[in-house]
C-alpha cells in the first residue's frame, strides 16, 4: 500500500465545519487533519467536536471530500466512507497520526525533566 502520510495536512485553528445530524441538530467540528489517498483517488478530512476539552476522549468523524478552489475541506462537499477497505485505510492513517502526536508529546516531556 502507498504511504498516505506524505499528503497529510494538519487542520488549522480556523478550519471549522458544521455537521447536521439526522435530527437537524448542528454541531461545530474542528478539522484534525486532511490527507489525499492515491490508492482511492480521494481527499479525506478527519474532524472532532470543537466543544471537546483537551483531555476529553472524543469520537472522530471521517469523510471523503471535494476540496474547494483553495484545497480546503471547510467549503467543499463531504461524502460518507462506505467501503470497509477504505475505512481500514483511513483508520491506519489516523492511528499513525495519533502515534506521531504521542511521540511528539513524549519528546517534549523528556526535555522538561
Amino acid at each position: 500500500m502507498a504511504d498516505n502520510n506524505e499528503h497529510l495536512t494538519p487542520g488549522g485553528d480556523d478550519q471549522l465545519i458544521t455537521l447536521v445530524d439526522e435530527k437537524g441538530n448542528e454541531e461545530l467540528y474542528q478539522v484534525l487533519f486532511t490527507f489525499d489517498s492515491e490508492d482511492y483517488g480521494k481527499s479525506y478530512v478527519l474532524l472532532f467536536p470543537q466543544s471537546a476539552a483537551d483531555d476529553e476522549e472524543v469520537e472522530i468523524q471521517a469523510f471523503s471530500f471535494t476540496p474547494d478552489e483553495n484545497g480546503d475541506a471547510s467549503q467543499g462537499d463531504l461524502f460518507p466512507i462506505e467501503d470497509d477497505d477504505e475505512w481500514a485505510m483511513v483508520e491506519e492513517v489516523l492511528n499513525t497520526f495519533l502515534d506521531d502526536e504521542d511521540d511528539d508529546s513524549d519528546d517534549s516531556d523528556d526535555t522538561n525533566e
